[in-house]
C-alpha cells in the first residue's frame, strides 16, 4: 500500500494522535507512579509480560500464518492508545491512573515494541525478508515522543488551549484510526474475507481476554475498582495506528497489519459492552482506599 495514505497521511496521523496524548500530560503524571506503585506495577506487568505471552499462545494454537502471526504480536506490544483514556473516563475508572500508564508504555515500549516483533520475526523465521533496521525504529519513536514531548509543553504553556482542543483531538483520532482501517481492508480486497476467517477470532479473543485480564489481575492484587477499570482500558485498548505504521513503514508488508485493523473493529466494541457491565459494580462495591 504505497500511497498517499501511508507515506504521507500515516506518519500524520500518528503524529497527531500522539500530539492529542502529549496535551494531557504533565510531569505530575510520571511522578504519580510512587503515590500508586502497586496499581502501576500491576499492569505494567500485564501489559509487557502477560499479553505478550497470552497473544503468542494464540497465535500458535490457531496456527495463524507467519505475516499474521507477527502482526498479531506486534499489536501486543504496543502501547495503549489515547482512546483508551476515554473509555476509562467514560466507565468510572481512575483516569489519572490511565493517563501514567498511558505515558509510562508509550515510552517502556520504545524499547519492548522492537524486541517483541524481532522475536516474532524470529520465530517464524522471516529474518531474511521482514527486519525491523535499527534507524527505522529511531524514526518510529521519535516520531511518537516528539510529538507527546511538544503536547507537553503547548499543556504547560497553554493549559487553557489544550483543554480545548482535548475533544478535537480525540475525535480526529477516532476518524483518523477509522480511515486507516478502510484504506488497508480496501487495499487487500481480495484477501479481506481470508484474512478475517484466519485472523478474526484471534482478534475477537485477545481482544477480549486483554480487558478481562486488565481488570481481573489487578482485582486478584487488591487493587481497587476505579484503578482495575483503567488498567483493563490501558491493556485492552492497544494504539493501533502505531501498531500500522510500524507494520507498513517500518516492515514493509501491509498483511502484518490486518491483525490491528481488525482488532480495532472489536475493540471499540468490546470496550464499550465491558466498560458498561464493570462500571455499575463501582456503584454497588465501597472499596478500601488502598495506596
Amino acid at each position: 500500500m504505497d500511497s498517499a495514505l501511508t507515506t504521507i497521511g500515516l506518519p500524520i496521523a500518528l503524529g497527531i494522535i500522539m500530539l492529542g496524548l502529549g496535551l494531557d500530560l504533565t510531569l505530575a503524571d510520571f511522578r504519580r507512579v510512587a503515590r500508586h506503585p502497586r496499581a502501576v506495577a500491576v499492569a505494567l506487568g500485564c501489559q509487557i509480560l502477560l499479553l505478550p505471552a497470552l497473544c503468542f499462545g494464540l497465535v500458535v494454537l490457531l496456527d495463524l500464518p507467519a505475516l499474521l502471526g507477527i502482526g498479531m504480536l506486534l499489536l501486543a506490544a504496543s502501547p495503549g492508545g489515547t482512546t483508551a483514556n476515554l473509555f476509562s473516563h467514560l466507565f468510572k475508572g481512575d483516569v489519572a491512573l490511565n493517563i501514567t500508564l498511558t505515558a509510562l508504555n508509550s515510552v517502556i515500549a520504545v524499547i519492548t515494541l522492537p524486541v517483541i516483533t524481532g522475536l516474532a520475526i524470529n520465530y517464524y523465521d522471516r529474518g531474511d525478508s521482514v527486519s525491523m533496521p535499527l534507524i527505522e525504529v529511531v524514526k518510529v519513536f521519535a516520531l511518537i515522543l516528539v510529538p507527546v514531548g511538544i503536547g507537553m509543553l503547548i499543556k504547560a504553556r497553554l493549559p487553557e488551549f489544550a483543554a480545548s482542543m482535548d475533544r478535537p483531538v480525540r475525535i480526529g483520532s477516532a476518524v483518523i484510526l477509522a480511515i486507516l482501517i478502510v484504506g488497508i481492508l480496501a487495499d487487500q480486497a481480495e484477501n479481506v474475507g481470508d484474512y478475517l476467517a484466519k485472523v478474526g477470532l484471534a482478534a475477537g479473543l485477545f481482544c477480549a481476554l486483554s480487558l478481562l485480564i486488565g481488570y481481573a489481575v489487578p482485582r486478584a492484587f487488591g487493587i481497587v475498582e476505579g484503578q482495575a477499570i483503567a488498567s483493563s482500558m490501558e491493556i485492552g485498548v492497544h494504539n493501533a495506528t502505531l501498531a500500522i505504521f510500524v507494520a507498513v513503514e517500518v516492515l514493509d508488508e501491509v498483511e502484518i497489519s490486518i491483525p490491528a485493523a481488525v482488532y480495532s473493529l472489536f475493540m471499540f466494541a468490546f470496550a464499550t459492552l465491558w466498560g458498561m457491565f464493570i462500571s455499575r459494580r463501582v456503584g454497588t462495591r465501597k472499596d478500601p482506599v488502598r495506596a
